[in-house]
C-alpha cells in the first residue's frame, strides 16, 4: 500500500526537543518494505521464521556484538517487521 497523506494521517510520537542520542532504552520496529511478508508466517499461532528471518535474527544479534555502546534487550521477529528494545549506553 503506498502511502497517501489524505488517507494516512500519521503523526509523530517523537518527544519534541528530545535528544534521541542520549543514553536510554529505546523501543523500536522496522518494517519491511510494502509491509512484505518476509521473515515467515503465522501458523497456529505461532511465528514460523524463515531463512530470511533467521538473517534478521542474527543480524539484530551482531549489532549489540559489533556496537559497544549497544545492548540488544527484548525483540520479536514478526512476517513483515521485527520489534525491539535497545539500549543505548
Amino acid at each position: 500500500m503506498k502511502y497517501d497523506p489524505d488517507k494516512h494521517h500519521r503523526r509523530s510520537v517523537r518527544l519534541k526537543g528530545y535528544d534521541y542520542s542520549q543514553n536510554g532504552a529505546y523501543f523500536i520496529t522496522i518494517c519491511t518494505q510494502n509491509r512484505e511478508c518476509l521473515f515467515g508466517k503465522i501458523v497456529n499461532r505461532k511465528m514460523l521464521i524463515n531463512d530470511a528471518g533467521k538473517i534478521a535474527y542474527d543480524e539484530w544479534i551482531k549489532t549489540g556484538k559489533m556496537r559497544k555502546n549497544i545492548i540488544i534487550d527484548q525483540f520479536i521477529i514478526m512476517p513483515n517487521h521485527i520489534h525491539g528494545i535497545i539500549i543505548i549506553r
